[in-house]
């Protein structure tokens, strides 16, 4: 945490490779998306181009510079921005916030399909027509869906080899594509310098009421694409530290804004002419560049749209890997390609994000039709992100104030999403339905998971206190064959000692299990991203261990590694007893062998007289999941131990007396009958 405090170049490199990659390119696109609204280049207005970019500047103000750099960035989790590290800041202080937080969390992972497809897309459409070095390129789009296709699967593919030494060029890369921005748009806006009006937010509200503007308040879904990296410069704060941010983002601001005037200024100068006259759209981004200067914008706004999509790529293997520890989604497998502190690998979040990517890319085909649908899912995400910033303003001012400041982003971000509402039949569906299926996911896990633990530990729990003699006679029970040195149960020992009485059941009931250990490990995760520690009770014994072990939200729950040095810790303290194999290859091992037995639901013996059927189907759905996603083991880092699986009944106490009608028993012998 020190260490990010600490301002250096190799720091505000880094910053500008991480975090600005999204928002940085948005400048390909969003002057185009502002001239499709106006119908033809030759509708365009001063007026509409300079209220255009007034909205722009005042966008950027107000929602990126003072809600995320100024307010949102002090609602850190230990340095951890985002909303789920903020959810975790504010959970305590209602039950209903898990609702604003799983939303934004799936509209943020939905709307990121788009960002890759749009950014590549924007970047390799600069190459046609063009001749350069001999080479002529053709006006056809399948030649850039090839490219742009060829560009994205290569990025996928290569991120289970891990991207840390590609990455540290990416901030070198992004200097010279924001310093590329700001020294074009200079050079553009000397000619038309009253473009400067646009600092003015007169010019912009003009302009959303004026007639010269066709579309009317709707101007605003397009004015959003600027703003679109709003979010992800939040959630990467973790990553580069607050203070390198606050650094670089004056610098980021004035590059984009610098190029954003000098394309305003290159319309209020060529709108009017004859060969644009009846263009749908022209990009105005490549249409200022003279034509010895588009090879280098072409290839440099193409590396900074695959540095824009490497950061959402990675940042969805974060806020997945967020979502699975807060337990909103099912345990996926995760590696860790490389040494880098942080960087992870999720194959399905990985392949995912191709198939629909590509998907979208071939759908819509060229960047004019993905700005239609681009932006909408995010307006949620911010929306969501600003309920969740009230509670976190409240714990640190009065509510009516921490109501005014957040009301505020509330009714801009509504008025935004209203805007972008029209995107909805451009396309905005597919992100939509992409943030349902996902929402519906975490819904089913989370409240899934609520529900089954809160039947299953009111009529299916047991304390723990009340069988520790049993399982001492059970530990020197020599009657019984020795099954393990070491019995580890990864179950939830709950306050009170409660506990499942599957667990118990294994091992006394199905077969009894003779250990010289009994382990019964709970995995707690905590508001803290990186927390570790643990805390053992002995229950008066030295042969039955109840360990609570507390791990971060950002934290690998690999068990074995935590219990290895557990053990440790207790031999040291001398508080079990050593277990010095008689036949080992490790010379002074004091530890004997391990069994893990993993009991995994089954939805059989629910009470369906007690449960409602939406109950019912969120536990059935979440067992579903269960069974369909990474195995416990793996999930648990297991995959080389020694494992018992077993299946066990959700509820194994509900059977009921039957009632027969009648009854018969014949043909009994009495043995030893002593009465008279």
């Amino acid at each position: 945490m020190e260490a990010r405090k600490k301002i250096t170049i190799a720091g505000i490199l880094i910053t500008l490779g991480i975090v600005y990659g999204d928002i940085g390119t948005s400048p390909l696109y969003v002057m185009n998306a502002i001239i499709a609204d106006a119908g033809k280049v030759s509708a365009l207005s001063p007026e509409y181009i300079i209220g255009s970019i007034s909205l722009i500047f005042w966008t950027l103000m107000l929602l990126t510079t003072i809600k995320y750099v100024v307010l949102a960035m002090r609602a850190d989790n230990n340095g951890e921005g985002g909303i789920f590290a903020l959810y975790a800041l504010v959970h305590h202080r209602g039950t209903w916030l898990v609702i604003p937080a799983l939303i934004g969390g799936s509209a943020l992972l939905a709307d990121g399909t788009l960002t890759p497809a749009v950014t590549v897309t924007s970047a390799v459409e600069g190459l046609k027509g063009q001749n350069f070095w001999g080479i002529q390129f053709s006006n056809a789009q399948i030649v850039v869906l090839l490219i742009t296709t060829t560009v994205l699967l290569l990025l996928f593919m290569i991120q289970q080899f891990g991207t840390a030494k590609i990455g540290n060029a990416f901030g070198p890369v992004m200097l010279l594509w924001f310093a590329f921005l700001g020294i074009v748009g200079l050079i553009h806006m000397g000619g038309h310098l009253e473009i400067l009006k646009a600092l003015s937010p007169i010019y912009g509200i003009k302009i959303l009421f004026s007639p010269t503007n066709k579309v009317g308040i709707f101007l605003l879904g397009s004015i959003f694409l600027a703003t679109t990296g709003a979010e992800a410069l939040y959630s990467d704060m973790g990553h580069v530290g607050k203070f390198n941010i606050y650094l670089t983002w004056p610098f980021v601001y004035s590059m984009l804004m610098l190029n954003y005037f000098g394309q305003g200024a290159w319309l209020l100068a060529h709108y009017k002419d004859a060969q644009f006259a009846n263009a749908a759209t022209i990009n105005p981004f490549y249409e200022m560049l003279n034509h010895n200067l588009r090879p280098i914008a072409i290839i440099l706004a193409t590396l900074a749209a695959i540095i824009a999509s490497q950061a959402l790529i990675t940042g969805s293997y974060t806020l997945v890997h967020e979502a699975i520890n807060l337990k909103f989604l099912p345990r996926m497998a995760i590696t860790h390609p490389s040494n880098e502190r942080g960087q992870i690998y999720i194959s399905f979040v990985n392949w995912f994000l191709c198939i629909v990517t590509l998907s979208v890319v071939w759908l819509f085909r060229t960047s004019k039709a993905m700005e239609a649908a681009y932006g909408l899912a995010i307006t949620v995400t911010m929306l969501m992100t600003t309920i969740l910033l009230f509670e976190f303003l409240s714990m640190h001012t009065n509510r009516i104030r921490a109501f005014l400041v957040a009301g505020f982003f509330g009714v801009i971000e509504s008025i935004f999403l209203i805007a972008s509402l029209v995107k909805f039949v451009h396309g905005g569906y597919i992100t939509l339905i992409i943030m349902l299926i996902i929402l519906g996911v975490m819904v089913v896990w989370y409240f899934g998971n609520k529900i089954r633990e809160y039947y299953q530990y009111q009529s299916e729990s047991v304390n723990l206190t009340d069988y520790t003699d049993q399982l001492s006679e059970l530990a020197h029970d020599e009657s019984i064959p020795y099954f393990a040195a070491n019995l580890v149960y990864l179950t939830r020992v709950k306050p009170g000692y409660l506990i499942k009485r599957t667990v118990l059941y294994s091992i006394f009931d199905k077969q009894p299990k003779r250990a010289q250990v009994y382990w019964f490990i709970t995995v707690n995760e905590t508001d803290k991203p990186y927390e570790q520690r643990y805390v053992v009770d002995m229950m008066g014994t030295r042969d039955v261990v109840s360990v609570q072990i507390y791990l971060g939200f950002r934290c690998s729950q690999h068990v074995n590694k935590y219990l290895r040095q557990i053990i440790a810790d207790l031999l040291a303290e001398k508080v079990i007893d050593p277990q010095t194999p008689k036949y080992t290859t490790v010379a002074g091992r004091k530890v004997g062998d391990f069994k893990f037995v993993i009991i995994r639901d089954r939805a059989k013996g629910l009470p369906t007289e007690e449960l409602a059927n939406w109950k019912r189907l969120l536990i059935d759905g979440r067992i579903g999941l269960q069974n369909i996603t990474t195995n416990p083991a793996d999930w648990y880092g297991l995959e080389f131990a020694d494992i018992v699986d077993e299946v066990a009944p959700l509820f194994i106490g509900t059977n009921h007396k039957i009632n027969f009608t009648d009854h018969e028993i014949k043909n009994i012998k009495i043995k030893n009958n002593s009465f008279k």
